[in-house]
C-alpha cells in the first residue's frame, strides 16, 4: 500500500495501492524523469469485464494548525474531483461495493456530479411531464400557483436541500387567509419533490407529517363561499335581465348544470346533444378523469340555443370562448358575480345545488345528487344501480333545479 509520503514523491508511472486502486503519475513535459500531474484510477470487475474508472486528481492532505477553525464546504465524496490518498481509498471502496451489488460504478460516480436543479427548474420539469394528467383548471394553474406562492421562498433552493421547515415557511403566509389554495399548493410542492426523488435529484420523497406538524388547523367550511340556495333564483333573474356577456353566460350555464367552473369554461359544442338533452363531458375535462354525462334541463337548453343563434360556431368550438377562441380566464365567472354584487365563489353554486337537493327534493336519494355532481359513489350496489335509474332520476332532479332557479324560461 502507498503511504502519504510515497504518493507525494512518486515518480512517473503507475503505482498500486492495492484492491485495484492506482496512482497514475505523468511525466513533466520535457522532463520524463520528473513527476507531472497525478490522478487516481480504480480497476474493478463489472459484469465479468474489467473497467478502469477515473476517480479524480491527486492532492496532498492539507496541513492545519492546532487552532485552525476555518470553514470548509461539505462536498459529498463521490462529487469530489481532487482527492487525498485517504479520500481516494474511501471513494474506491464505495465504487467497489456498488459493482458487487450489480450497480454501474461509473453511473454511481457521476450521480452526484449531475447538477441538482432548483425547485423552480424542477417544477417546470414536473409540469412538462405531468401537464397532460393535471385536472380541473388545467396545467397552467399548476405553475402559476407555485409562481405566486412558492417560488419566492423555495424557487432558488436546490430540491435536495428543501426541508419540511422550508415548506412550512412557504405555506404559512396563505395557510389561513387562502386555505383552499394553500392545500393545493402543498400538494403541488409534494408533486415536485416526489418527481425530483424519482429523477434521483433528492434522496427522499416529500415530507408530509412533519410539514403538517408545523401548520395550524384551518377553519372548517372555508373552502368556497356558497350562496344560500334560496337566493340563487334572484341572482339568475338579475343575470338574465342584464346585457348578455360571456362572463354572465358562463356563470349562468355553470349554475344551471351544477358543473365546476373549469368544466364549463372548457366545454365544447361537439360534446352536447340538444335533442337528447345531454352533455357528454370527456375524461380530460373532469376532475376525477372519468367521463361524465350531464342531463341538461330546459333552462340550460334555452341558454345554449340562445348562444348558438348568435354565432355559427364550429363543432369543436367552446361554448363561451374569449376573443381568440380560447377558454376564458378562471376569474371570469367570479368577475360576473362581483359585478352583480354577490360576494360568493363561483364554485360554491355546486354546494347551493346540493343543499337545495337535500332540503327540497327529499324523495330523490342522496347518491343521485352526488352522481349529478360527478362525485364518486363508493357503495357497490348503489354504483351498479346508478347506471340505469340514476340517469332518469338525475333528469328529474336537474330539471327541477332549472325550474327553481330560472322559473319560466324564455329569451332573455
Amino acid at each position: 500500500m502507498l503511504t502519504a509520503l510515497g504518493a507525494k514523491s512518486a515518480k512517473p508511472g503507475r503505482h498500486a495501492d492495492g484492491k485495484g486502486l492506482y496512482l497514475l503519475v505523468k511525466p513533466k513535459s520535457g522532463k520524463p524523469d520528473q513527476a507531472g500531474s497525478k490522478s487516481w484510477l480504480l480497476r474493478v470487475q463489472v459484469d465479468g469485464k474489467r473497467r478502469d474508472i477515473g476517480l479524480g486528481s491527486y492532492s496532498e492532505a492539507p496541513k492545519k494548525a492546532p487552532n485552525d477553525v476555518s470553514l470548509e464546504i461539505a462536498i459529498p465524496l463521490l462529487h469530489r474531483k481532487v482527492l487525498t490518498l485517504g479520500e481516494a481509498r474511501d471513494k474506491a471502496a464505495m465504487l467497489r461495493l456498488a459493482a458487487k451489488a450489480g450497480l454501474n460504478p461509473v453511473t454511481e460516480r457521476d450521480k452526484e456530479r449531475n447538477s441538482v436543479p432548483t425547485f423552480r427548474d424542477a417544477a417546470k420539469a414536473t409540469h412538462a411531464i405531468l401537464k397532460l394528467g393535471l385536472t380541473d383548471k388545467g396545467g397552467d394553474v399548476f405553475l402559476k400557483s407555485l409562481e405566486n406562492h412558492v417560488f419566492k421562498a423555495l424557487g432558488d433552493l436546490r430540491v435536495d436541500k428543501i426541508t419540511a421547515a422550508d415548506i412550512t415557511a412557504a405555506l404559512i403566509p396563505i395557510w389561513m387567509s387562502k386555505p383552499d389554495m394553500a392545500r393545493k399548493v402543498r400538494q403541488r410542492i409534494s408533486k415536485v419533490l416526489n418527481f425530483a426523488h424519482n429523477k434521483g435529484w433528492r434522496p427522499t420523497e416529500a415530507p408530509s407529517k412533519s410539514v403538517g406538524a408545523g401548520l395550524s388547523r384551518q377553519p372548517k367550511g372555508g373552502n368556497y363561499r356558497a350562496m344560500p340556495y334560496a337566493n340563487v333564483p334572484a341572482l339568475v333573474q338579475q343575470l338574465r335581465s342584464e346585457p348578455p356577456t360571456q362572463g354572465r353566460r358562463l356563470l349562468l350555464l355553470q349554475i344551471l348544470t351544477a358543473a365546476r367552473p373549469g368544466e364549463v369554461r372548457r366545454g365544447r359544442w361537439n360534446q352536447v346533444d340538444l335533442v337528447k338533452r345531454e352533455w357528454d363531458r370527456p375524461a380530460d375535462l373532469m376532475k376525477e378523469r372519468v367521463p361524465h354525462m350531464v342531463t341538461l334541463n330546459t333552462a340550460a337548453i334555452e341558454l345554449l340555443e340562445e348562444i348558438s343563434l348568435e354565432r355559427s360556431a364550429k363543432p369543436d368550438a367552446l361554448f363561451c370562448p374569449n376573443g381568440k377562441g380560447e377558454p376564458l380566464s378562471d376569474m371570469t365567472a367570479s368577475k360576473a358575480l362581483r359585478s352583480a354584487g354577490a360576494n360568493y365563489d363561483a364554485h360554491g353554486f355546486r354546494s347551493s345545488f346540493r343543499d337545495w337537493a337535500a332540503e327540497q327534493m327529499p324523495h330523490i336519494p342522496d347518491p343521485v345528487a352526488e352522481a349529478a355532481l360527478a362525485h364518486s359513489v363508493s357503495d357497490a350496489t348503489v354504483a351498479a344501480y346508478k347506471r340505469t335509474s340514476f340517469i332518469e332520476m338525475r333528469r328529474t332532479l336537474l330539471e327541477a333545479w332549472g325550474e327553481f332557479v330560472a322559473g319560466a324560461v324564455g329569451p332573455a
